[in-house]
């Protein structure tokens, strides 16, 4: 008969080194990603840890945390045994946290000097989406923040954006300096050709109006693209 090594249980491992402990003996930095996902978790399955569980599902992700913030529930609940709807939930609510988290001190931004600063504000909106999205930045003449608005909403591959309901909208909200804004799920940062039209189309209706298109950028889970940075407006 084949020979099963039991399964070391973290109560069995050396108490500096166990998730909960090790946070409270030498503080949550000291924890890797998978120990503090093994403490939302807190338990495994019949042959792993939380903390084995915990790697696995990291490394599908390529140990990617805006790839883990991707997946849903079901991805969560079908791939991997020992997470079930709670689990799941639980590993779900936190990412969200520490998205808000990172929106809420972005949101103290009120003035835009570069299209990293675009992308800080926008990156914890966008870059864990599975669909595309579009939205536009308004701004003062000081490139001050005013509002802004979400201007579209697609598939996978593309989505429409509307100019005459930018334009309105920022008519409306008195804004002479603009930014388009839209991501990548896919995480390719090359401009597709409707974007390069879109861009094109935008800025000629900003012209009539004497708004400044600042810039269109892209975002992604891997990085930004800046057609202003790019010398594209």
């Amino acid at each position: 008969m084949e020979y099963i090594k039991p399964k070391l249980r973290i109560t069995d491992w050396a108490e500096e080194d166990r998730p909960r402990e090790k946070l409270l003996l030498k503080g949550v930095q000291a924890l890797s990603d998978a120990e503090l996902l093994a403490i939302l978790i807190g338990s495994g399955n019949k042959l792993e840890t939380a903390v084995e569980l915990s790697q696995r599902i990291l490394h599908s992700v390529n140990n990617n945390l805006n790839s883990l913030g991707k997946l849903t529930i079901n991805d969560l609940i079908q791939n991997f045994n020992g997470i079930g709807e709670a689990k799941a939930i639980t590993i779900i609510a936190a990412l969200e946290l520490g998205k808000r988290r990172k929106l809420t001190e972005n949101e103290k931004q009120t003035q835009i000097s570069s299209s990293l600063d675009v992308f800080n504000l926008f990156n914890p909106i966008l870059s864990d989406l599975r669909h595309e999205e579009g939205w536009v930045l308004l701004m003062n003449n000081s490139n001050k923040i005013l509002k802004k608005i979400q201007v579209s909403k697609g598939g996978i591959n593309g989505t429409v954006i509307d100019i005459r309901m930018i334009m309105k909208n920022s008519i409306e909200n008195l804004a002479t300096n603009i930014i388009l804004i839209h991501n990548h799920p896919s995480g390719n940062l090359t401009p597709s050709r409707e974007d390069d039209t879109i861009t094109t189309k935008l800025n000629a209706a900003c012209s009539l109006l004497d708004i400044y298109l600042m810039d269109h950028v892209i975002i992604s889970d891997q990085g930004f693209y800046s057609y202003k940075d790019k010398d594209r407006l």
